[in-house]
């Protein structure tokens, strides 16, 4: 989905109590353009799910949309005795990895966030991708070898 964008930034705000859903406001530019785009929706708890699954649901002519999403794995990183130099990327770097299905606009997929402008970081993404690409789901690992960094500029 994002191969053909850049400067994708998504914000999630906790709708007022005692609400659980979120308000999903998505943000990003075309490769070609310095037009910054939105896709915004309503992200509820899955009924049933144990947490981390969401149901999106798209807001003005995108309510037709609908998404299942949710959280594969997430960190901070302070200082990572894992990475090459100790703490240069890791740092201060919090990080979440979700799997989204297929909808009606986009095929399923696998995106890394990151709470910093420069990402996870070329080290950590593949450290990332490593670990899914070890899971026991077929989706999953498939998925995992199409992650890739989104244009930031």
């Amino acid at each position: 989905m994002w191969k053909s964008k850049r400067n994708v930034r998504i914000t999630y705000t906790p709708l007022p109590a005692p609400s659980a859903q979120v308000d999903d406001l998505v943000r990003y530019q075309t490769l070609t353009s310095s037009k910054e785009k939105r896709v915004e929706g309503i992200d509820t708890p899955s009924a049933g799910a144990k947490g981390g699954e969401w149901d999106w649901r798209g807001k003005g002519w995108l309510k037709v949309a609908s998404s299942h999403w949710e959280v594969l794995g997430w960190g901070d990183l302070g200082s990572d005795p894992m990475l090459e130099d100790g703490k240069a990327e890791g740092e201060g770097n919090q990080w979440v990895v979700t799997y989204f299905a297929k909808t009606l606009f986009t095929p399923a997929g696998i995106d890394v966030y990151s709470r910093r402008k420069e990402g996870v970081g070329r080290e950590l993404l593949e450290r990332i991708k490593d670990e899914l690409g070890g899971s026991g789901d077929a989706a999953v690992k498939k998925l995992a070898g199409e992650v890739f960094e989104v244009v930031r500029d």
